[in-house]
């Protein structure tokens, strides 16, 4: 460990970004997280500095047209704790730039930082698209903070190819639901993850962000394979989601529904959070997809079948 990593003074304000500290070994030097922060589970200890400016329960409906108002009005959804965060003192405040409904705006975070007493702060926006770039911001920040993420990065790369190189054929197609209303289909780094698992995403593409579609649109895919991950719902919550949706008499007329081959997983921990734990979300959908080649212990925990 550098005289760097020694001195620092870390708060994360996104889970994600929390995960790859403690990852890398730095779990100790976290000083302060965001309300969503919850893995590794010493990090409930910590002070909190942000807060949704909006209520979180109700219907995804519901949600939605919050998030939507608040966004439209060009406000944040999000509340900076700039006083907990002063009296924190970090060296390195980690967020992100990658989605608006995700966390605190990067560049309020970044002017709050810069008038942080003693200097200010260090700030390290991830903002990663796709599978490389998420293990590539393991290294990025771990270069930051003044340690090694190559290797951790590297056991990650090696994991999903052992899982692609056994995947067998033939690749169900697949139809990740990130959100049941409107319907989007899970993006950016999902495709891809499906593929590795030995399936074929449909209608998202790997490195774009996750569409908002027509019910019609998801239905005349009549995918093979329905998987719900409803962004920052856990398992239970996202079941009921998914029991709403496919009891619908067009949803229950699809393919998949018919054959029973509908799922839920548990998007907050898993799939949402692009960090280390989405080799554990490609080992979900590979035990899915083809259980009798995988089986990694996450049924019941991580995912269950509807």
């Amino acid at each position: 460990m550098t005289d760097l990593a020694r001195e620092l003074r870390i708060v994360s304000l996104i889970p994600s970004g929390t995960e790859m500290v403690a990852a890398l070994g730095l779990g100790d030097r976290l000083v302060g997280r965001s309300h969503e922060c919850d893995f590794p589970a010493g990090v409930a200890r910590l002070p909190v500095c942000t807060r949704p400016a909006f209520p979180v329960d109700g219907s995804s409906g519901e949600i939605d047209r919050r998030v939507r108002a608040i966004l439209e009005a060009g406000e944040s959804l999000y509340v900076l704790d700039v006083e907990t965060l002063t009296r924190l003192r970090p060296s390195h405040v980690v967020t992100q730039d990658q989605c608006a409904v995700c966390a605190v705006d990067a560049r309020a975070v970044a002017r709050v930082a810069r008038a942080l007493p003693g200097g200010g702060a260090e700030v390290i926006a991830l903002a990663p698209e796709t599978l490389a770039d998420v293990w590539d911001d393991i290294d990025r920040l771990g270069a930051a903070l003044g340690v090694d993420g190559r290797a951790i990065a590297e056991v990650l790369r090696a994991r999903a190819r052992a899982i692609a190189a056994r995947a067998p054929a033939p690749r169900p197609r697949v139809l990740c639901i990130e959100w049941t209303d409107p319907i989007m289909i899970a993006g950016n780094w999902v495709p891809e993850m499906v593929r590795i698992a030995g399936g074929e995403p449909v209608l998202a593409e790997a490195g774009s962000h996750s569409p908002t579609l027509a019910a019609e649109t998801a239905l005349a895919a009549d995918a093979e394979v329905l998987l719900f991950m409803p962004c920052g719902f856990d398992l239970a919550r996202a079941l009921g989601d998914a029991r709403t949706l496919v009891e619908t008499p067009e949803w229950r007329e699809t393919r998949a529904v018919r054959a029973g081959a509908v799922f839920v997983a548990d998007g907050n921990r898993y799939f949402n959070r692009p960090g280390p734990r989405l080799i554990d979300s490609i080992e979900i959908l590979a035990e899915i997809l083809h259980p009798a080649q995988f089986a990694f212990g996450h049924e019941g925990q991580g995912w269950r079948r509807l």
